[in-house]
């Protein structure tokens, strides 16, 4: 058991829409990435997911309405939602989900990871 520094661990790579893990709770991974621009569009049919932002903001565009994620904030999108994060400047967040989770859902983007691809930092 030790603590984690967020801030520390951002620090450590440089990549967009590549989640790295920090810690695994009950089946759920906890994990932070940065992002910039688009990701793409996608759902998760069995999973909640947790976003919540640490610096810039972060808009997840819904079928129905954009939520904008502002530091401090958070968000869970439900299970079975299409969305695409987008974040206009870098910004960093957070995201909690099952360790079954891939990062695009069903797509096939380039940018695919499953929980296996992962880094742990």
């Amino acid at each position: 058991m030790k603590k984690i520094n967020l801030a520390e661990k951002f620090s450590l790579f440089d990549e967009h829409w590549t989640p790295k893990v920090l810690a695994e709770s009950n089946e759920q991974l906890v994990k932070i990435a940065k992002g910039q621009g688009e990701l793409v569009w996608h759902q998760h049919d069995d999973a909640d997911e947790l976003f919540i932002v640490f610096k810039g903001q972060l808009t997840l565009k819904l079928e129905s309405q954009d939520i904008v994620l502002n530091v401090g904030e958070m968000f869970i999108v439900p299970k079975g939602v299409q969305h695409c994060p987008y974040a206009e400047e870098e910004t960093h967040f957070l995201m909690i989900e099952p360790k079954s989770v891939i990062n695009t859902g069903e797509s096939s983007d380039e940018r695919r990871l499953e929980a296996e691809d992962l880094d742990w930092i």
